[in-house]
Order: C-alpha cells, then structure tokens, then sequence
C-alpha cells in the first residue's frame, strides 16, 4: 500500500472545498458560527459528521476502511482499528473482549488506570506481577522476566497477560522473550504501549510490541506521534486468537456514536508521517537529541539518565537535596515545559523533530539560570512497595459491591482495603489500587508524594481515602 496516502483526510478537504450547505449537524455549520474565532473556523472545516462519501467510523467500508488498512499495514497487524477516546478505550475494549467474570488475568502492576479500570468492569481476577525497582534509575520500572515465568507457571488457567511497554520514561524489557513464554501456555499477550506509537520509526528504537508478537497492542498516537490529542490505535496482529469481532462489538458500545472527525483524519496524516520518517531523519534527530542531553548536563541540579529504551525520553533524575516541583516551576516560568515530575524525576518529552536554534539559545539561558538561587532541601526517606512479587486483591470485584465503603483518615487507614484507586497523575499509576490492603509503606509513599506537590486525582486526599472493613 502507498503510505503516502491520506484518504480519509484529502477526501474531508475535498468535501470542505465543495462549500456544502449544511442542514446537518454539526451546528457551527462548517465553522461559519465561529465569528471571531479564525483558529477554530479552520479546524471546523474537518469537524464532519457521517454524511455520504465519509463512511462511519462504526460500520466503516469507505475512506475509514482505507486508512484504517494503510495503518494496518504500516504497523504490521492484520487489523488497525482508530480511537477517538484516547488508549483509554482501547485498553478497556481489549480487555472486555478477552476476559470474562471471575477469570485469572496476570497484569504488570504498574500499570495505567484504565488497564485496571477494564479489569474491574470485566469482573476479572487480577494477578498483579510487581515491578523491579532500578535503585540507579531511583524508580519502579517492570516485572522481570522470571517473575512473569512463575506467574505462568502459578496460573495455568489465566486467560492472558497485560504488560505496560515501553513506560512513560521510555524504559524496555525483552519482551519478546515474555510473550513467547505466554504463547507456549495459550495465553494471548494484551499490551499498553500508549508510548510506542513511534518505535518502528529507528532501527535504534527499542523493537515494537507487534514486532515482538503481541497480541492486541494499543497505541496513544497524540503521545509521541503527530495525532491530536485523545486520537489512538488498536491493533489485533495476524496471529492472534482474541477474536476482532468482539473487540469491535465493545468499540461500538464505549466509542462515542459521534466520532470527531478531526482526530480521525489526524490518525490518518500521523500514520503517514510515521511510515514516511527516513533513516536519515532520525539519525539526524538521535544526534540532535544527544547533544541536547549534553547541554542539560551541564546543571548541577540533576543527573541526565542514560537512554534505557527509547532515546526520546529524557529523564532528569534530581540530585537528592534539590525539590523537582521547584525546580520545574523554575523551568515553566522561564517557559520550558516538562511532562512529569515526581519526587526524585523531571521528565520531558522530545519530539520527532529536532529543536530550532532558537529554541535551543533559550534553553542554554535557561539552564545557566535553574537553581542558581535554590534554597537546598533535606534529603526525604525512601519508601519501597510491591514487597511480594506476585500478588492477589484481597477481595473481588464482586465482593467489593456488596460492601459498603467509607472515608477514613490516614491514621486509621493501615489495614483497611482500599475502596478507591490512589491516583498520581500524570502519569495516573495507582499507588494503590482498589482491593489491595492499605500498608503502612503506602500511607508513607502518599505522605511523601503529597509533601513533594504531586498532584492527585483523588478527593479529600490530603485527610484520607474511601476504604471496605476487612
């Protein structure tokens, strides 16, 4: 196929150029309700609805089908299907579509929220597989290897394995070694790789979760490819045995019935950006990325991490004495804006195309001046969690409803069972998740995130959390 092409796109510029009258929906009628708003009244000349000749995205057999194949076929799956509401849907419907009631699922522990959130509207059985912590990296990272082995081995009966990969810093792990190990017990490979949409891009990119023979891969292609936000990828590889129908059965019933049209034609022209990125592009870009990876070494606020995975991430990991919120507050004032910050990290996230010089003269400046006038903190005590490699909620799904939940206070909170998911956001990984005991390890781990300025996605977090009586 001709990666050159964007059918779904061209034909809604063609469309736009016909200046249809509209007695359609939607109401800004191709934009002429946007008076003074000239940048929204050229983003409307996309923003259709499913009239003749631009298919649905539901039923799709026009330019949908088409550009739908020429993603297939770049990123090498047997079917590529178009999100509209973010990897969260996806997620959810690759999860629904392969796990019933009650059913054993083996699930990388740091994973994202919607990965457990699908769990638990499957009614499923999560068996959590802990991730390492890197003691040099000074973070969580993956479950290795041997401890997925012993999840196998421990439960035959588990319908599949969800897995994070690369994570939101860029982080790999020899995958395919995972995934053929889950192969040769049946069990499908389900894989989150919000962060991957770009990895076939490089031949020194990490290898990408469809090239190492997963099964259903989900992609956030507004993360690291040129997508508007919320525009992502479902893909279902030529070998597997989750069955697409069923997938698309619950796209239909989680996707809006009203799909934006704009982010489905920026899906369209981000695949073709991807499929038209030369070796040459991102040699150049790979050079770019390393001296400016040496131009931030020059601060002695933070260490740059060496590239782990992929060398698109760049993580700042902060000196002990330093507070990273401070010093990204530093940064933003100076209009440099980072991605994350935790207690110990500032990440940013390079784009596929390298920085103008301009740009670059104001980050030099704007280096030379973080932390020059930083009153120095005193060092916080570690907190460790996921002590147990493999671990079980403490009750199911099912129980959970029958069980009626109140707030309590951090104080009183070690013991209880969790009634809500502890969210950091970003990057909106549970530091503890519904059903898990609550330790004392996580009311430290949430003290120090919040003395840290960390943002939560939960209410009343600073006085406790909704939990069950065991």
């Amino acid at each position: 196929m001709n990666q050159e092409e964007t059918p779904l796109y061209d034909s809604l510029i063609q469309f736009a150029e016909q200046r249809p009258i509209s007695f359609h929906v939607p109401g800004h009628k191709h934009g002429a309700l946007f008076h003074n708003e000239d940048i929204l009244r050229c983003a409307a000349y996309l923003d259709q609805t499913e009239l003749s000749g631009l298919d649905d995205l539901h039923a799709p057999e026009g330019i949908i089908a088409k550009a739908q194949q020429l993603a297939a076929a770049y990123f090498g799956a047997k079917h590529s299907r178009f999100l509209v509401g973010g990897s969260t849907v996806g997620n959810l419907a690759m999860i629904l579509g392969t796990i019933q009631q009650d059913e054993a699922v083996l699930v990388q522990r740091n994973c994202h929220k919607s990965i457990l959130n699908g769990l638990e509207l499957a009614g499923a059985k999560p068996v959590f597989l802990a991730p390492e912590y890197n003691e040099a990296k000074a973070r969580y990272t993956h479950p290795t290897p041997h401890t997925v082995y012993d999840a196998i081995k421990m439960y035959p009966e588990a319908k599949a394995l969800i897995l994070t990969y690369p994570d939101y810093y860029g982080t790999v792990f020899d995958l395919k070694s995972v995934i053929d190990a889950a192969h040769a017990a049946n069990m499908p490979v389900l894989i989150d790789e919000a962060h991957g949409a770009h990895l076939q891009t490089a031949e020194s990119l990490p290898m990408s979760a469809l090239q190492a023979g997963a099964d259903v891969v989900v992609q956030s292609a507004h993360k690291m490819a040129p997508a508007f936000t919320m525009a992502s990828y479902l893909h279902v590889s030529e070998e597997s045995t989750v069955p697409v129908g069923i997938i698309d059965r619950y796209l239909r019933m989680l996707q809006s019935s009203s799909p934006s049209y704009l982010l489905l034609a920026s899906l369209d022209t981000a695949r073709k950006y991807l499929a038209t990125r030369t070796e040459e592009n991102m040699n150049e870009l790979q050079q770019a990325v390393e001296s400016l990876r040496s131009l931030l070494a020059q601060s002695d606020c933070w260490e740059v991490e060496s590239p782990d995975g992929d060398w698109l991430k760049i993580v700042l990991l902060v000196k002990p004495d330093y507070q990273p919120r401070q010093l990204a507050a530093e940064l933003e004032s100076h209009g440099v804006y980072p991605e994350l910050v935790t207690d110990r990290h500032i990440l940013l996230v390079h784009g596929l195309e390298s920085l103008t010089q301009d740009e670059l003269q104001r980050l030099r400046e704007v280096i030379a001046a973080v932390g020059s006038s930083y009153s120095k903190r005193t060092p916080v005590h570690e907190v460790r969690l996921f002590t147990q490699p493999i671990t079980e909620l403490a009750i199911s799904y099912s129980e959970m409803e029958k069980m009626q939940e109140k707030f309590t206070v951090w104080q009183e909170a070690v013991g209880m069972i969790a009634a809500e998911s502890v969210i950091p956001y970003p990057p909106g990984i549970p530091v503890l998740t519904k059903g898990e005991i609550v330790t004392k390890q996580h009311v430290e781990m949430i003290q120090l995130w919040k003395n840290s300025s960390i943002s939560f996605q939960n209410e009343r977090i600073a006085e406790g959390m909704l939990t069950y009586s065991k």
